[in-house]
């Protein structure tokens, strides 16, 4: 059974920074895409930031780029996301996502399995 879990999240002032993790297990990863997704209360899941099989491909929302990082761990089935100079406006659930791809896709769709979330709260 493919289990994804999210860890990291909490209360952060706006310009502080925050580490998620996630953890993939039930089969390897190293070969698949992995990705970030966001979702504030009422509106759609949103795209922040995938790498590819290889780690050498990113792809990130414009207005995240150059304060998120995302990257893999040493072992396959871990992917981070480092979130510097957090605003308000970054405050949602956070969702690990990864699937059968191996390209930093953008697409919902092209990601099978899915964390539970991990909330990430910006103070202004």
């Amino acid at each position: 059974q493919v289990r994804v879990a999210e860890s990291g999240g909490g209360l952060v002032q706006a310009g502080g920074s925050l580490s998620l993790s996630c953890t993939a297990s039930g089969r390897s990863f190293g070969a698949y895409a992995m990705a970030w997704f966001r979702q504030a209360p009422g509106k759609e899941r949103d795209f922040v930031a995938a790498i590819d099989w290889s780690g050498h491909t990113t792809s990130y929302i414009g207005s995240v780029k150059g304060r998120f990082t995302v990257s893999r761990g040493s072992a396959d089935n871990t992917v981070y996301l480092q979130m510097n100079t957090l605003r308000p406006e970054d405050a949602a659930g956070y969702y690990c996502a990864t699937g059968v791809g191996v390209a930093a896709s953008d697409q919902t769709k092209d990601y099978n399995y899915w964390g539970q979330g991990t909330q990430v709260t910006v103070a202004s």
